[in-house]
């Protein structure tokens, strides 16, 4: 699969950089584009990257690029996956994926439209310790599940929490982290919660820096999340069953996690990356495409709606605006 990337920050250098420890076979980059050639060039020369454009709307145009990795900000996701669409590409957008839920049905049903795929960048769901986890949960190892918890949460300081809170690039701390919790949920639980309770803290830039959720679901199960730019809570999860429960000391990065039966002996699983668990996402994008297929039936699109609604639940109720203005 040949890659364009659209726009270099951070997320963008740790995609490049994974498709470059990959075997060309899987995939290669083919273009960068940025707001401006200093920032493309720049990008282009340290992962060698053969095409760069000041523009994105020229990134999409290149006839060589097969697949395009969106990395903008959280507001800008659905214009970009539109043009990018239109411009014939398949498309691996980072999460959120949009801003809204009602965006992202959009977006799917235009890629199907068009025959092409897109999926929401949504990594930590394709680690093969989570496939093992479905595994686990499936043949009872730990009972019915009843309950999980999950808190993400790091402190931001200058231009980083500038951005990380500002509303109109789809700031806040529940769309930018507890998406990763509610993701995480959501695939545990295989459903949509049925209710919710929150609590919330909203901070100068009028977005969250901090909330609390319980969420009930069906057959009364129930789950906890904690997310928050503000303070250092670490990325750990649990899962309870009847019969036993599995931890996860940092669920994002998903390599390890600790089984531990009620009535036996605890014991670890281990599943390292092969390099830094994007490359999950990436030979998702190509076995889809060679299948023909516009979404992925490992990560769905009912799935990445779910999560949005949630989200846009939430922030309703917390009195916020989530239309992406």
């Amino acid at each position: 699969m040949k890659w364009g990337i659209l726009a270099t920050g951070t997320i963008a250098k740790k995609f490049a950089d994974t498709v470059n420890h990959m075997d060309p076979s899987e995939a290669v980059l083919t273009a960068v584009g940025s707001r401006t050639m200093e920032s493309a060039r720049a990008f282009a020369d340290a992962y060698g990257i053969p095409n760069c454009y000041d523009s994105y709307e020229k990134l999409a145009q290149n006839p060589e690029v097969e697949a395009i990795y969106i990395s903008t900000p959280n507001n800008m996701h659905y214009e970009n996956c539109i043009m990018c669409l239109n411009a014939g590409k398949h498309v691996l957008c980072e999460k959120p994926f949009t801003t809204n839920a009602d965006q992202a049905r959009e977006l799917y049903e235009l890629a199907e439209e068009k025959g092409l795929f897109i999926m929401e960048a949504f990594w930590t769901r394709l680690l093969p310790l989570y496939e093992k986890l479905h595994e686990l949960i499936a043949e009872g190892a730990i009972g019915e599940v009843k309950h999980a918890r999950c808190e993400f949460g790091f402190i931001a300081t200058g231009a980083r929490k500038d951005r990380k809170f500002n509303s109109s690039l789809g700031g806040g701390a529940l769309l930018d982290i507890g998406i990763y919790n509610l993701g995480f949920l959501h695939m545990v639980m295989g459903a949509a919660p049925e209710s919710f309770t929150s609590q919330v803290h909203i901070n100068e830039y009028g977005t969250d820096d901090f909330s609390v959720l319980q969420l009930s679901f069906p057959e009364g199960r129930t789950a906890h999340a904690m997310q928050t730019i503000g303070m250092n809570t670490g990325r750990n999860a649990a899962i309870f069953g009847t019969k036993g429960s599995v931890w996860l000391d940092d669920y994002q990065q998903a390599q390890t996690m600790t089984v531990r039966p009620y009535d036996g002996d605890a014991y670890e699983i281990r599943m390292p990356f092969d390099i830094n668990g994007f490359e999950y996402q990436i030979r998702e994008v190509s076995r889809c495409v060679a299948a023909g297929r516009s979404f992925s039936d490992r990560y769905t699109p009912e799935d990445s709606v779910a999560v949005l609604q949630l989200m846009d639940d939430i922030r309703e109720s917390w009195g916020m605006r989530f239309d992406g203005e």
